[in-house]
């Protein structure tokens, strides 16, 4: 009698589709921190106003302006991956997450334009006739709309991605309701700390400014992680299956 072994391939249980979606939002979640060093790589902008005129290295901030690119791709990604998971439980949820995630990516690209405009200002820098204090004065102003982009992109959209996105984690049990939680009490902190730095009540490097970004930090970065060493909760999952087969039976 032969006996037919069979192969690894055969042997090795397939993926779970949902196990794959969530380890792909995990993973493109954790990847939109890679832009945490602009906060050092910056630096020689904000710190020397004659940078436009050529003083200092402008390789620090060409790697930041690079790493915000991916931010602002990563975070579409995060929108587009979980977007039939979380239209289940609610697809006005899951709009609004896409439309802010494609918002923000779109502040994020026009605050790095701003910044390789004034890297290339440098070259202009060079030229005979150049107006130093006008290449200053557009410098500044470069600056100040990268400072604009970055407020309405990278700060308050992260208040409606915490709000919609949070509320389908909480209403469906996706994951522990715990992170969920942070995301939607940091909503309102950020958001009124942008009300107030937008009104030139506080500065955006103010102690507060720093304390309310930091739950809906805590919050993606916890997500990112849970997702993808984790996943969907299975029990979850399944209640929104059958509540969406249940939904098209109707």
């Amino acid at each position: 009698m032969t006996t037919t072994m069979p192969t690894p391939g055969a042997m090795r249980a397939p993926i779970d589709p949902m196990r794959r979606t969530s380890r792909a939002a995990g993973i493109l979640y954790l990847i939109t921190f890679v832009s945490i060093p602009t906060l050092f790589l910056y630096n020689p902008v904000r710190d020397d106003a004659d940078f436009v005129l050529g003083a200092g290295s402008d390789t620090g901030v060409l790697w930041g302006a690079l790493s915000e690119v991916v931010v602002a791709l990563a975070g579409v990604g995060t929108a587009v991956v979980l977007f039939r998971v979380v239209r289940r439980q609610s697809e006005t949820a899951a709009l609004g997450f896409v439309a802010a995630r494609v918002l923000e990516a779109a502040g994020i690209l026009v605050g790095v334009v701003s910044l390789l405009s004034l890297v290339s200002l440098r070259d202009v820098a060079g030229t005979a006739g150049a107006d130093p204090t006008a290449l200053v004065t557009t410098g500044h102003s470069l600056l100040a709309t990268y400072d604009g982009a970055f407020l309405l992109s990278q700060s308050l959209m992260p208040v409606f991605n915490a709000l919609c996105l949070g509320y389908v984690m909480y209403r469906s049990g996706l994951v522990p309701r715990i992170l969920p939680i942070m995301g939607l009490v940091g909503a309102p902190l950020l958001l009124a700390s942008d009300i107030l730095i937008f009104l030139g009540v506080i500065d955006r490097v103010s102690p507060f400014a720093a304390v309310a970004f930091i739950p809906i930090a805590v919050w993606e970065l916890s997500l990112g992680i849970y997702l993808t060493v984790k996943g969907f909760r299975p029990s979850a999952v399944a209640a929104l299956t059958s509540a969406r087969t249940t939904e098209q039976q109707r």
